[in-house]
């Protein structure tokens, strides 16, 4: 099936041509692409997508004209050239769920498996394709205007929207069954500290740790599993950063969205283009980072060798820089830091967990909930056991997976040190203390 012929199918119905509304727009959609084809309308969209769009609404103003049409109301009729605009130009049969605010993800599983979730939770949509045909001709259509192609030779592809959501296709052979489409959403508003706190993910006690913690300029890892929470607590950490500073945000898929501060460069790595050339990796964009006189960087997450990047910078003056990491507790984000350090170069184990430790203030472990929600479930420090000669995650603070509240163990060791900086008065610690139940 050529290109243009899955774009024709791109929009069809979302269950089929069961019921009268589809079939009405089966004989809408039939009428318009026989004044303008299909062909001429794939070329208007490359060209100039604002005259496709009145192309094909005047279309549907002649088509209407037809008598066939006399019985049809006004409110119908705008409504079926809503539809056929949506499956022309947006997302078809998931244009609804785009457009829902409390949905997250959206997960096209083949034709007639489309999930999503909302507030942590998967839901089964009743929303369908036609045909397999037709999801592949939306892939097409969705990465077209991105100058990625998605074909045998290159059958996976990890894109973002203007509008910053995150797409990733996979097509066979590497899907078995048929065009796999997932789509992450762009969130348009930042949750701050004060907002997580409500939603039950953190206590005051956490919150003043955390603020405490940026101002005074502590490298903060956030680690945890996937959908788990970590780049939201990052994008809430960045509210608390002072204003007057420059801050560097590098990611592979831009999600941050720093909107208190002025002074942000971001930047966004890019994958090879179809002739193989081209890619510009996180790697890349944080060594020249520390060429272009950051106060703080931001890595958006540390996966590959850029992480030996990262260390080096947070150990040479780059205080209170932060990432994200995959890792399923804070001791697991040692072994993966290590991992990825020597993707990039063969040095002792030892020689790394000591920049690990050295390079990170605090760590802090997102989790998510039998019910979907999203939680701080562990707060910890590194430190570098010079005896075994291995980094230590030690543990400040944790909460069950069960529990509602969870338990602080031990002060943070730069905690009684903030009266010097500046960042907390003594007494504002004490108080702290004793409400964390901790010896002064």
């Amino acid at each position: 099936m050529s290109l243009m012929e899955r774009a024709a199918k791109a929009g069809g119905c979302s269950q089929g041509a069961s019921s009268q509304g589809e079939q009405d727009l089966e004989i809408l959609k039939t009428q318009v692409h026989a004044m303008v084809p299909v062909d001429d309308i794939a070329a208007m969209i490359r060209e100039n997508p604002r005259r496709a769009r009145n192309e094909l609404k005047s279309a549907c103003r002649r088509a209407f004209e037809d008598p066939s049409w006399a019985a049809l109301s006004d409110d119908r009729r705008r409504g079926l050239v809503d539809e056929l605009l949506n499956a022309t130009f947006g997302f078809g049969p998931l244009e609804s769920l785009l457009a829902d605010s409390s949905v997250t993800e959206i997960m096209v599983n083949g034709p007639r498996d489309v999930y999503f979730e909302r507030e942590g939770r998967l839901h089964r949509s009743d929303r369908s394709f036609v045909d397999e045909g037709q999801v592949r001709a939306l892939i097409d259509r969705v990465l077209g205007p991105l100058g990625r192609r998605i074909d045998e030779a290159s059958p996976l592809v990890n894109a973002r929207l203007p509008e910053g959501h995150r797409v990733h296709a996979v097509i066979p052979p590497l899907a078995l069954d048929g065009p796999v489409l997932t789509i992450r959403k762009f969130a348009h508003r930042v949750m701050t500290l004060e907002a997580m706190k409500a939603a039950g993910s953190m206590d005051e006690i956490m919150l003043a740790c955390l603020t405490w913690a940026v101002r005074a300029r502590k490298s903060i890892a956030v680690s945890g599993g996937t959908g788990s929470g970590k780049t939201t607590l990052l994008n809430a950490l960045s509210c608390v950063l002072p204003k007057d500073e420059r801050i560097i945000t590098i990611e592979d898929s831009a999600e941050l969205r720093f909107l208190e501060h002025a002074h942000v460069v971001r930047l966004e790595a890019r994958p090879r283009n179809a002739e193989g050339t081209g890619e510009v990796t996180i790697r890349d964009l944080v060594i020249n980072a520390l060429r272009m006189r950051p106060d703080r960087i931001v890595v958006g997450e540390c996966r590959g060798p850029e992480a030996l990047d990262m260390l080096q910078a947070m150990n040479t003056g780059h205080d209170g820089s932060m990432t994200t990491l995959h890792a399923n507790s804070p001791a697991d984000a040692v072994a993966r830091l290590t991992t990825m350090v020597r993707y990039a170069v063969e040095l002792p184990v030892d020689v790394i967990e000591a920049n690990v430790a050295s390079a990170f203030d605090l760590v802090v472990q997102t989790s998510r909930a039998l019910d979907g929600s999203r939680f701080i479930s562990e707060v910890a420090e590194f430190s570098f056991d010079e005896d075994r000669r291995r980094c230590v995650a030690t543990s400040l603070f944790r909460r069950p997976i069960t529990r509602q509240q969870g338990r602080w163990v031990r002060k943070p060791s730069w905690i009684d040190g903030l009266a010097e900086l500046g960042v907390a008065s003594g007494e504002e610690v004490r108080t702290w203390t004793r409400m964390c139940l901790l010896p002064e």
